[in-house]
């Protein structure tokens, strides 16, 4: 310890004191995005997925009755008022909006709930838009061996469209884990909210929040690497 105290020490504008600052803080904001970040990018990401294979599964439902356009208007309707609000906006309204009408959430499940819902809005025309690019002939080849509608999509396309998803969708959860520090807001003891609980001790901005920086592009590096091996795994059964 006394080693890299004295290595980050010989640093230009950074003194025995101010190393110390950055020793002592690493392991409390690293702790704090294992405990936090990192669950609830999880969490949110797989309920928002969830939603979104919903939301478009019905947008394209092809031949649809009065019932299913009512769906598909509710949902296109859901995509445009998130996509289209920050999300900051949408975690005050749960957070601070919804006591008003007798609505009360622990910071955790505000946090969750919101970014699951702005997940699925934008991870939903990720999906439609990988279902639309299956070609038709998939669907003419399932039905020519007997299969229905509701077995074509589950079997043929559903597994082909999520491949397609990959990228896009790897790139929503490493969205996802940088915009948990919007949870800071609503007081989960995240890697931001520790970050900011320190500098307000030690009055160091520039050097805690660029230490906390670097933990969240070492976590996006961690999880990049791991987006490229998915894709040239799944590249070599297409």
């Amino acid at each position: 310890m006394t080693l890299l105290n004295n290595l980050l020490a010989s640093l230009p504008f950074m003194t025995s004191e101010r190393a110390d600052y950055v020793i002592s803080s690493f392991w409390p904001m690293l702790e704090a995005a294992i405990l936090y970040t990192i669950p609830l990018a999880v969490i949110a990401f797989s309920f928002g997925l969830v939603i979104a294979v919903m939301v478009a599964v019905i947008c394209t439902l092809p031949q649809p009755n009065v019932l299913t356009k009512i769906l598909q208007s509710l949902c296109r309707m859901y995509i445009s008022i998130i996509r289209g609000t920050p999300m900051l906006v949408q975690i005050f309204i749960i957070f601070y909006g919804l006591p008003e009408v007798g609505i009360t959430l622990d910071p955790f499940p505000t946090a969750i709930i919101a970014f699951s819902i702005n997940i699925g809005a934008y991870a939903a025309e990720t999906v439609r838009a990988a279902i639309l690019a299956i070609p038709k002939g998939q669907w003419e080849a399932s039905y020519a061996i007997g299969m229905n509608y509701s077995q074509a999509f589950i079997r043929t396309i559903m597994p082909q469209a999520l491949r397609i998803s990959v990228p896009s969708l790897s790139n929503t959860f490493i969205s996802t884990v940088k915009d948990t520090s919007l949870a800071s807001l609503v007081w989960i003891a995240e890697l931001f909210r520790v970050a900011q609980n320190i500098t307000a001790e030690n009055y160091e901005f520039i050097l805690i929040y660029s230490e906390a920086a670097l933990i969240y592009w070492i976590f996006c590096f961690l999880l990049a690497m791991g987006q490229m091996r998915l894709e040239k795994r799944l590249s070599r059964h297409l």
